[in-house]
């Protein structure tokens, strides 16, 4: 047995004195595992065996880059979050099952799960039980409305947690109906609430010598999210979305005018513009040029907020007439805040800031390859993130972990395997 997983690199050592047993799956949980797993913990993987057809983290399943091959190592979504972890199976159902997640709590510092709220319970894998194991573990639960109270009963995904936090309600047009977001975005936020969870939870464990409990509620998490909207609520009554509010792209606070997003030429083009004061829209209508933009009765901050809509509507007809990295440049010089609004496709492919910042780091999977995946977007100095591994294919570290950390002989784990415990 080897000390090291087959195919490891060299790794940070942020965390190299942490190891998890980890349950999560999708994004909410296991987003969370891989910012720890960057930075150099060990995180143990706990999935289904083979043999079982319906999974508990469905994206791990997937077609190839090259659209040639599917199957269950090929999820674009799982490859991404389960970088640098390493995978067991082991039917958790099974008496043997439980023995050897027994035996993971006990070489473990902390136990995560993102399951719904009475899952361990039924399995019996309890806090308790796991105290048995293990005096001094961290398990740190997530879910979408904590694991008691009113709620707790209900299953979410992010697209859930959302709109019921009230995140949703603060994004879309007036008079048009919530927007929210296109993609899962509690799922992320509730990734990196959870990992500080945890990290909070070893460190208060290493100060104390006691292990804990730490319940998560990402939907609990949303509401901390709104910020000075929930505070105008409850002090002053007034709802994020209300006559006289500006879009979700500008605010009241502070006062701007003009400030927004308008449409540049081309399809699904855009910039944003914020004048800060009467000194940046003097030199931005000097940029325009045009004779409504000159007007001095527009000098003033007060006049043009008046005539808000009016400056909206003429500001758009300029900007859809021109492409928009020749408006950015364009205002930019004239040192008045703006951006293009970058797609994806902007950042990742074309965008130097990214290329340098490495946000994209090349990873070697065992049966897709290399491939691109996420990177962390923070830098230590010292201790800086690592991100070399591939995510691991299904079972893919069985003898390490049931042989090297566990102490179970090639026999003993060959017949786990034949028996399907593993």
């Amino acid at each position: 047995m080897t000390a090291t997983p087959k195919g490891q690199g060299p790794k940070s050592n942020a965390l190299s004195h942490i190891t998890i047993c980890d349950l999560t799956g999708l994004l909410a949980g296991a987003g969370a595992t891989r910012f720890l797993a960057a930075f150099g913990a060990r995180i143990i993987r706990v999935e289904q065996p083979a043999h079982e057809k319906h999974r508990w983290d469905f994206l791990r399943g997937g077609m190839s880059p090259d659209g040639t091959k599917s199957g269950i190592n090929f999820g674009g979504g799982f490859n991404n979050h389960n970088v640098e972890k390493l995978s067991v199976t082991l039917d958790l159902k099974s008496p043997e099952g439980k023995e050897l997640m027994g035996r993971l709590v006990s070489i473990s510092d902390a136990v995560t799960e993102n399951f719904s709220a009475h899952v361990m319970g039924r399995l019996g894998f309890t806090y308790d039980w796991m105290k048995t194991k293990n005096d001094k573990i961290v398990y740190v639960a997530n879910s979408g409305f904590g694991k008691e109270g009113p709620y707790s009963d209900f299953k979410s995904v992010g697209q859930v947690v959302q709109p019921v936090c009230g995140l949703s309600f603060q994004s879309g047009l007036p008079d048009h109906e919530p927007a929210g977001w296109g993609f899962a975005y509690m799922d992320h936020q509730g990734a990196y609430m959870m990992a500080t969870a945890v990290l909070g939870g070893i460190i208060a464990r290493n100060r104390t010598g006691q292990g804990q409990y730490i319940d998560f509620s990402c939907t609990e998490g949303g509401i901390g999210l709104t910020g000075p909207e929930l505070l105008d609520s409850t002090v002053n009554g007034r709802p994020m979305r209300r006559p006289g509010k500006p879009n979700s792209n500008a605010d009241n606070w502070p006062p701007m005018a003009p400030h927004g997003i308008y449409a540049a030429a081309g399809k699904d083009a855009w910039v944003a513009v914020a004048c800060r004061d009467d000194a940046d829209w003097k030199r931005l209508a000097e940029t325009i040029g045009e004779g409504w933009a000159l007007d001095p009765a527009l000098a003033t901050f007060d006049a043009r907020m008046a005539r808000r809509d009016e400056i909206d509507a003429k500001l758009g007809e300029w900007t859809s007439r021109l492409e928009r990295g020749h408006i950015e440049a364009a205002i930019r010089k004239a040192e008045v805040p703006v951006a293009q609004v970058a797609m994806p496709e902007d950042r990742i492919e074309h965008d130097p800031r990214t290329s340098e910042w490495g946000l994209w780091p090349e990873v070697e999977h065992d049966e897709i390859g290399k491939v691109r995946v996420e990177g962390i977007p923070i830098h230590m100095s010292e201790t800086d993130w690592s991100i070399t591994r591939g995510a691991p294919c299904l079972g893919n570290d069985n003898d390490f972990v049931y042989g090297s950390l566990l102490g179970l002989s090639p026999d003993e784990i060959a017949d786990l395997k034949e028996r399907k415990v593993i």
